[in-house]
Order: structure tokens, then sequence, then C-alpha cells
């Protein structure tokens, strides 16, 4: 029964208002539970950091989230240690015999030149939904907005789906200070030039989440998410928590 007046959102095979979480090695079973319940309210799921690779019956893992309409794909560290040890062929061998559609092109931790990354877009997207990150998993690592801007701009147009913000699992790097407080400068000024729906904010805990989902409003593409906060940010989303109250009343506070 639908009695309230909620914010609008997206459904089915969404294009924004994306819900992508972080797999980090959530057994079957339990991860057959939550996609009974939960699959609708979830887009993309990466299987976190380069754990993949050691993944017991990754196989099935995939072919679990594709049974629920749900887009698997590997974390860029797996990308960034196959571009090291130039096994870039071998990984999209890998991909392909697990089914996976979608691979993440970064430079969290290598420092890839974006000349470089824009050259593996080209070659990867004939065969592969391309997602590509920006931002460094090193606190120390400052780009400024230009940088920010320039980067994603470039990405887009050679092909990427979506670009990611690096905020780490912690929150902690990359669009976020060390403390964890959102560079919100930084993102007011990124959406006043680039399309937001092209964008997966990385927002790893529900305090970050609520910064997007009132700044950005209900249909911001959000990343990183834990499997068990799922359900939470979609109440976040349709305005059912205290800080998203009046959610339906003004939806994107940002020009």
């Amino acid at each position: 029964m639908d009695f309230l007046t909620l914010p609008v959102r997206t459904q089915g095979n969404r294009t924004y208002g994306l819900t992508s979480i972080a797999d980090f090695g959530t057994p079957m079973g339990e991860l057959r539970n939550i996609l009974a319940d939960y699959s609708h309210i979830i887009d993309i799921a990466k299987i976190g950091i380069g754990s993949a690779y050691v993944t017991p019956n990754l196989k099935k893992k995939v072919d679990l989230y594709k049974e629920y309409q749900i887009k698997p794909y590997c974390g860029g560290t797996l990308f960034e240690k196959c571009y090291y040890q130039n096994k870039i062929q071998e990984y999209v061998a890998y991909l392909k015999n697990l089914g996976i559609e979608w691979v993440e092109v970064s430079n969290g931790t290598l420092d890839i030149p974006l000349a470089t990354r824009l050259e593996m877009i080209t070659m990867l997207k004939d065969d592969f939904h391309v997602i590509a990150e920006v931002g460094s998993k090193d606190t120390e690592k400052e780009m400024s907005l230009s940088q920010w801007r320039h980067e994603m701009k470039q990405l887009l147009d050679a092909g990427c789906e979506y670009v990611i913000t690096e905020g780490r699992d912690s929150g902690t790097a990359g669009i976020y200070e060390s403390c964890g407080s959102v560079k919100s400068d930084l993102i007011r000024e990124l959406v006043k030039d680039l399309d937001q729906n092209k964008i997966i904010f990385e927002a790893p805990t529900p305090k970050h989440q609520m910064y997007f989902i009132r700044e950005l409003g209900p249909n911001v593409n959000l990343g990183n998410v834990k499997l068990t906060d799922v359900l939470m940010l979609e109440a976040q989303r349709c305005g059912l928590r205290s800080e998203t109250f009046y959610l339906e009343d003004q939806t994107c506070k940002l020009p």
C-alpha cells in the first residue's frame, strides 16, 4: 500500500540514481539471502579491491549478481595490479571467461598517466562497459579542482559510462579530507560543469550518503555502499530518515 508522498526514485534498469555496493568477500549463502530481499535497490556490485582474484566460486558469485540484474565488476586495484605486471590482455580474457561485462580503469594506487588511461579505455570499450575512477587513495596527494574537472571530462569524452570519485572504503581520501569530512567546495564545483548523473560518488558511510542526498537529491549515484546498508540508504533517499525528512519539498539544493 502506498499512501505517503515520497521523492520520485528511478526504478528498474536505472541509468542514474544508482546504488553501487562494495563486496569484500560476502559468503555466497549470505549474499543469496541479501539479494532475495534487496536486489531491487542494488544496481552495481564491485568485488572490492583485488579480492576477486582470490574469491572462492567467483563465477558463481558473478552469475548470482547477474541473475538479479545487478552489474558485477572487479575493483580497480585488480586492474592496476595487472597493469603493473603487464597482464592486461590476460585480465581481459579473465573477465570475459567470468562473463563480466563492466571494467574499471583506475589509478588510485599507481600513478598511471591520464593519456595511458585514455588509451586503455579506447581499447576496452569495444568489449566492455568502462567505468573510470578519478583521485588517489594517498591522502598526501592533492588534486586541484581543474585537475579533477579535466580528468573527469576527458574520461567521459573517451567513452566511459561513468566516472567514480575516489573516497576509499573508509571515506578518508579523494573527495574526503583525511578526517572524513566531505570536500564540499570541490563537489559543488564539479557538478556545475559535469553531468552529475554520470558521476558515482563513493560514499561508504551513512553520514557521507546523507550529505550527497541532501545536496544532490534522492537520485544521486552512490558507490562503495556496504551490503548491510542498502536498505538504510534507500530509506534515506526516500526521505524516511530525520536528516533527509523534507526531501520531497526540495530534492536538489545545488544549481
